[in-house]
């Protein structure tokens, strides 16, 4: 399997070059040549497979020869070693829980199978490999964690302060070791742009072995192709589901639809959106048009310049009649997200975080309009992320799992940054 990049200006690489390089030299996002095919034994036999196996199967293509079976198999294990249930909560609602894993947040994925890929790929190397990322929230507890301690491999964090949770900035600011948290003065569009500078800085490259860990990095994006196959194997509805997907950068909704082309059946999906609705936008009116970000509640998705949105482009070809076929987008306002959370908790009795509360009221909102069909949700994170959104709606505290109690106790650690690219270039050159 080779890549190329979506701004056409550099040639073709491997896996293993995608992954170390993050995007390509020409600042273009890496696209798979070719959509592998799910074989129809893979798909009638999806309940039947281990998640390691399946994680495999659907990797294997995308990875190529540039990691030996045994090698690839372990860090597939390791990368989905906990459960992802598929929980009803309506009789035509169900939620795909993606927070078991170690951050409690459906990125903890991604960041696993890419640490261990990038791990592999250090070895023997004399130069560091510096991970930089941006993150709204969940990206930067989860590849923290999942870099954590590996060999060869610096992690550097930008996250916009003030405007992640509490538990969000512990789990991305108090582990030290190999991980550095850079605080920006800005918001989340201010953090990506910088981090997209500093890949296109060539003196920079000089300088530092430079990848990034967001889902522009097809090592984080691809593997979230997982989340769908795994809700597959549970589903029992008749018909392929109608699938609702919290969407700020759109990485985690392109590998579902990258999912969709290589044969998995769906019937529909939803881009389900907070104010900083470009994409849902771009459905409606075929005009994609980049806004300024703006908070909300839902803060993971505030993201007003999504990334991932030109890889759904290039799926279909830039044909707005194909993609507004398969995917609806949903504006959801804070006040609908509040609602959502507070009806959900009292009847059915079902907790939602802010993200999932969006998800679920853009699926509502088109079941009542599909009355034939039915279909879930992405759980993206754990409602205990967001105590100062979610605790005042229910009425009462979220019990924080036991197996995160020790982040309480432990001192956060930033590093405070003007939101320029002088301030971030002068840090990573010193």
């Amino acid at each position: 399997m080779h890549y190329y990049s979506l701004n056409r200006q550099s040639p073709p690489v491997d896996f293993r070059t995608a992954t170390i390089a993050g995007q390509a030299p020409d600042g273009g996002l890496y696209f798979p040549e070719t959509i592998p095919q799910f074989s129809a034994e893979l798909l009638q036999n999806l309940a039947n497979l281990s998640l390691a196996d399946l994680a495999y199967a659907v990797m294997q293509p995308y990875v190529g020869d540039t990691i030996p079976e045994a090698d690839l198999r372990r860090i597939c294990a390791e990368t989905v070693d906990f459960p992802f249930p598929l929980v009803p909560i309506t009789a035509r609602i169900g939620a795909l829980e993606l927070f078991h894993g170690p951050t409690l947040a459906f990125k903890d994925v991604g960041a696993r199978f890419m640490s261990r890929c990038l791990g592999y790929f250090s070895r023997g190397e004399s130069k560091t490999v510096t991970v930089l990322v941006a993150t709204s929230g969940d990206t930067g507890g989860a590849v923290a964690h999942g870099f954590l301690g590996v060999p060869g491999v610096e992690v550097v964090i930008l996250y916009p302060s003030g405007k992640v949770s509490p538990l969000q900035e512990l789990q991305l600011t108090t582990l030290g070791q190999n991980i550095t948290a850079l605080e920006v003065d800005g918001n989340f569009d201010d953090c990506q742009r910088l981090v997209k500078q500093a890949f296109t800085d060539e003196a920079l490259a000089s300088h530092r072995t430079l990848t990034s860990a967001n889902s522009i990095n097809v090592a984080r994006w691809l593997p979230q192709q997982l989340y769908y196959l795994f809700a597959l194997r549970q589903w029992a509805g008749t018909a392929p589901p109608v699938v609702a997907v919290p969407s700020g950068n759109f990485g985690n909704l392109c590998a579902g639809l990258l999912a969709h082309a290589s044969g998995l059946p769906v019937g529909h999906f939803i881009a389900a959106c907070n104010a900083n609705d470009a994409g849902a936008d771009y459905l409606r009116t075929a005009t994609f048009a980049p806004k300024t970000a703006v908070a909300t509640i839902s803060n993971a998705m505030d993201v007003g310049h999504p990334s991932n949105f030109v890889r759904i482009l290039e799926l279909f070809k830039h044909e707005h009649t194909t993609i507004s076929q398969l995917l609806s987008g949903y504006t959801v306002s804070d006040a609908d997200t509040s609602a959502t959370i507070q009806r959900v908790a009292a009847e059915p009795g079902y907790l939602l975080d802010p993200h999932g509360a969006v998800a679920f009221f853009a699926l509502n909102e088109y079941l009542q309009a599909h009355p034939a069909a039915s279909g879930f949700l992405l759980a993206t994170a754990h409602p205990v992320k967001f105590p100062e959104v979610v605790e005042p709606l229910i009425g009462r505290k979220v019990a924080l799992p036991t197996a995160l109690h020790y982040l309480l106790a432990k001192p956060k650690q930033s590093i405070r940054l003007t939101p320029t690219y002088e301030a971030l270039r002068a840090w990573l050159l010193q």
